[in-house]
């Protein structure tokens, strides 16, 4: 387990994602090892959002904290199932070399990244869980903190992508001639016939690519924001009784929107 958090500690560094790395076409995150990492990051975080229904009502409803713990990693993975053939369609057309399985790796790490985050949120959620009784508050707040932490992970996969975006498929990926303490600008060696230097596509390709995987970071967000709608209640209203999932009317935003509401009294 410990070398199961290593290799999620080196994948926030960005040492699984190095250039040097992805120039291969290669994504080095075993799904055996990042899939259940997601999961139990996930449970921590919705472990935390369960304790409004211990703390926030006469009678602790048990039932209601434990939906919220095992609901967390299945927004998360649903997500992933749902958005993971537009992402390598999306690959496939800016020229990306990236492979079936390797775009399905990478889209493991993001979520991984976003669990990873909102389970460092999760004593900040504790914390405020104890502090309030507010249900339109905690609502809210739940809100925030698993966008902060969906923004970040989304921002890992844009830094990424615009790696592999910059060196297309098929374009081979050489090394720079390294310096020497005699390389000057003036008196570097001119590259001989058999030289290659780098190949990079022109500016105008990999600001289209950036293009195109934004609109797919927007299909992301609206995905996960319905999913989590879907698969309500997460933190169960006290007024409520308990229900694994609510009926379906409605949308995320309008719920955002109402509780936005509540909040300020209006």
């Amino acid at each position: 387990m410990y070398s199961w958090f290593r290799q999620v500690d080196d994948l926030l560094r960005g040492r699984r994602t190095a250039p040097e790395i992805l120039s291969k076409g290669e994504i080095p995150l075993p799904l055996r090892v990042f899939t259940p990492m997601s999961i139990l990051l996930g449970l921590i975080y919705g472990f935390f959002m369960g304790w409004y229904a211990l703390f926030s009502r006469e009678n602790p409803a048990y039932a209601q904290m434990l939906a919220s713990t095992v609901k967390l990693p299945a927004l998360f993975l649903l997500t992933l199932i749902v958005t993971f053939p537009s992402l390598y369609v999306f690959n496939a057309l800016v020229g990306c070399r990236l492979s079936f399985s390797a775009t399905l790796r990478l889209l493991v790490g993001v979520t991984v990244v976003n669990a990873t985050v909102a389970a460092s949120f999760g004593p900040i959620l504790g914390f405020f869980t104890l502090s309030t009784t507010s249900y339109p508050f905690m609502i809210l707040l739940n809100v925030v903190l698993l966008a902060l932490a969906g923004a970040v992970a989304l921002t890992f996969l844009l830094h990424t992508l615009r790696r592999l975006a910059a060196v297309p498929y098929g374009t081979p990926l050489q090394p720079l001639p390294p310096a020497t303490e005699l390389d000057t600008p003036q008196r570097r060696p001119e590259p001989g016939p058999l030289d290659t230097p780098p190949v990079r596509p022109p500016a105008e390709a990999i600001g289209q690519a950036q293009s195109i995987f934004r609109i797919w970071v927007l299909i992301y967000g609206l995905v996960g924001a319905q999913m989590g709608w879907l698969l309500r209640p997460f933190i169960g209203s006290p007024n409520m009784p308990f229900e694994w999932f609510r009926a379906r009317e409605g949308n995320f935003f309008q719920a955002v929107t109402q509780q936005i509401q509540n909040l300020l009294g209006a």
